[in-house]
């Protein structure tokens, strides 16, 4: 579990105090219609689920942009990168560098050193291109390499997590790094931190 230091700002708080009385109100109605013919239990419990989700990933991007504010200034960047990759379902892995080295972890890597851009991060990923395989490496305002090989985890046992997802999780079990992924099938974004995953959206 990473570990949530930052503080959540009142206009979250609100958010989520609202949204879990909302949750409440909507438990308590369908504990009470259980034994109604016709309700549907698995339709209100999806929703109540789609609830969770939404309040998950909100969270986290609060929690995402504290964590890397320290380390560069472009949460926004790329936040507009994993939502255009995100759109395409194209997949993609970007490790951002905070106090730990991360460069002896990697391999293959292919150096490009070059300031970074939405553009530029977002064509490294274009699939086809020779670089799309592997992870980028992000460290303050630069793009240090591209096709970068990541140590898996170890510790998980989640038969459906792919390639991406477990090399995510394996940088961040050996450094205090943060690896932002876009799923391939789903275009579902995660960000990884301390061994551990999490949705997260770009609004």
């Amino acid at each position: 579990m990473a570990r949530m230091e930052k503080e959540l700002t009142d206009p979250i708080k609100k958010h989520i105090h609202d949204h879990l009385g909302k949750i409440i109100d909507e438990s308590l109605q369908l504990m009470s219609s259980l034994h109604e013919k016709d309700h549907c239990l698995l339709c209100e419990l999806d929703e109540l689920h789609k609830v969770f989700q939404q309040l998950q990933s909100q969270a986290s991007s609060f929690y995402l942009q504290s964590y890397l504010s320290e380390f560069t200034p472009h949460y926004a960047l790329l936040s507009k990168v994993m939502q255009q990759l995100s759109e395409k379902k194209h997949g993609g892995l970007i490790v951002i560098e905070r106090k730990d080295p991360v460069l002896p972890f990697l391999k293959n890597g292919v150096p490009i050193n070059a300031h970074l851009s939405a553009s530029l991060l977002e064509s490294l990923f274009f699939p086809g291109s020779p670089l799309h395989d592997g992870a980028a490496l992000v460290s303050g305002t630069k793009i240090i390499s591209a096709a970068n090989v990541l140590p898996l985890s170890v510790k998980t046992s989640d038969a459906k997590l792919g390639t991406r997802h477990r090399a995510a999780l394996g940088i961040t079990e050996s450094t205090d790094a943060i690896a932002l992924v876009v799923s391939e099938e789903t275009g579902k974004m995660s960000f990884a931190i301390d061994g551990g995953l999490y949705p997260f959206k770009t609004e």
